[in-house]
C-alpha cells in the first residue's frame, strides 16, 4: 500500500509499506480520506516517526467482523474503557491513555490504518465522506469547549480568536447552541471573511470589549494574551489551540477580574450523536470549509497552500 512519511522541512514522501497486519482488538480501515490539522504543521517542519493523519474516515476492511463494510471515523485517544475517567464517559481523559493515533500510531495519511475496535465511531448513511471527518477536530473540539464553558455562563456574546478549521468549526457551533452573537477576530483576510459569511461578526479592536465566553482556537501567544485580555469579569476564557510552549503577561487586564481559564482536549465519545445533529442541522454551511480533496501524491502541496492560508479545511481523498 502506499503511505506519506513526513521528512521535515516541508517535504513528503510517498512510499510502498506492506498493509497492517492483522491484530486482536483491532480493525483495518480502508482511508476514504484524512482531513488535514493546523496541529500537523509542526510535523511538517520537524519530520515525523509515524505516519500522520488523525481526522480520519473509512471503511472497515475484516471480514467476519461485525463492523465489516462499515464506513467508521477513526476516535484519536486510544481509550482503556476501566479507568475512573472512562466509566465516567470521560473517554478523553482516560488515564491509561498513552497513544494518539496519527501522533504516536500510524495514522490516515496512508491506504490502509489500524484502529482499535473501541475507536470505531459508526456513520450513519446520511454523512457523506468528505464531511465525515469534520465529526472530530472541527466540531467536536470546539462543541465540548463551548459545553465546558457553558457551565459557567449560558449568555451574551462569544469572541473566537483565530480562523482556522476549529476557529471557523466554534463560529457554526456557537450559533448552533443559541449565542446568537459571535465575533471574530482572525488577521488573515481570506479566513476572516469566511467567518463572516458563516455568521460571525468581525472582533473590533475595543480596549473596552469584553466577552462573557472567548475561545482561543491559534495558540499563538498574542491570542492567548487577548483572550485572557477579553474575557469578561465572571466569564471563562477557553484554550482549544495548541502550542509546545507559551507565554503570557499578567497585565492589569488580566490581574484585576475574576474569572475562569478552561483547557479544553478533544471531546468525550457519548457527545457524538449531538455532534451527528450539528452537522445535519448545518450541512450547508459546513460544506464550505472542505475547499480541496487530493490523492497521496498531492499531498505536499496541498500542506504547502494549507499552511499558507490559502485552504481552510482541506483533505487527502481516496476517490480524488
Amino acid at each position: 500500500m502506499q503511505a506519506a512519511r513526513f521528512l521535515g522541512q516541508g517535504r513528503i514522501e510517498i512510499i510502498t509499506r506492506d498493509r497492517p497486519a492483522a491484530r486482536s482488538g483491532h480493525v483495518r480501515l480502508d482511508v476514504l480520506a484524512c482531513a488535514l490539522c493546523g496541529s500537523e504543521l509542526r510535523v511538517l517542519k520537524n519530520g515525523w516517526p509515524v505516519t500522520p493523519g488523525h481526522e480520519i474516515v473509512g471503511r472497515v476492511n475484516e471480514p467476519g467482523h461485525a463492523g465489516h463494510g462499515r464506513r467508521a471515523l477513526a476516535y484519536i485517544p486510544v481509550w482503556c474503557g476501566h479507568c475512573p475517567r472512562c466509566t465516567a464517559g470521560d473517554t478523553h481523559l482516560c488515564e491509561n491513555m498513552g497513544d494518539l493515533l496519527g501522533w504516536q500510531r500510524d495514522g490516515g495519511y496512508a491506504e490502509c490504518v489500524l484502529v482499535p475496535e473501541q475507536c470505531l465511531l459508526y456513520l450513519p448513511d446520511d454523512i457523506p465522506d468528505h464531511l465525515a471527518p469534520l465529526l472530530l477536530d472541527t466540531i467536536g473540539t470546539p462543541a465540548h469547549g463551548l459545553r465546558l464553558a457553558q457551565r459557567v455562563t449560558n449568555h451574551g456574546p462569544v469572541a473566537i480568536l483565530g480562523a482556522g478549521p476549529i476557529g471557523l468549526g466554534a463560529v457554526l457551533v456557537a450559533q448552533q447552541l443559541g449565542f446568537s452573537e459571535v465575533h471574530l477576530g482572525e488577521p488573515r483576510a481570506h479566513r476572516l471573511q469566511t467567518g463572516l459569511s458563516l455568521g460571525a461578526l468581525a472582533l473590533a479592536d475595543n480596549a473596552a470589549a469584553r466577552f462573557p465566553i472567548v475561545l482561543e482556537s491559534s495558540g499563538v501567544d498574542a491570542a492567548r494574551q487577548r483572550a485572557l485580555e477579553l474575557t469578561a469579569p465572571n466569564g471563562v476564557c477557553v484554550f482549544l489551540g495548541e502550542s509546545d510552549t507559551w507565554q503570557i503577561t499578567e497585565n492589569r487586564a488580566v490581574r484585576r477580574k475574576d474569572f475562569f481559564i478552561a483547557r479544553s482536549f478533544y471531546f468525550p465519545i457519548r457527545e457524538y450523536t449531538q455532534n451527528l445533529a450539528l452537522l445535519r442541522t448545518h450541512r450547508a454551511q459546513y460544506e464550505q470549509l472542505v475547499d480541496a480533496q487530493v490523492p497521496l501524491s498531492g499531498l505536499e502541496k496541498l500542506f504547502s497552500e494549507f499552511a499558507s492560508g490559502a485552504r481552510l479545511k482541506p483533505q487527502f481523498s481516496s476517490s480524488a
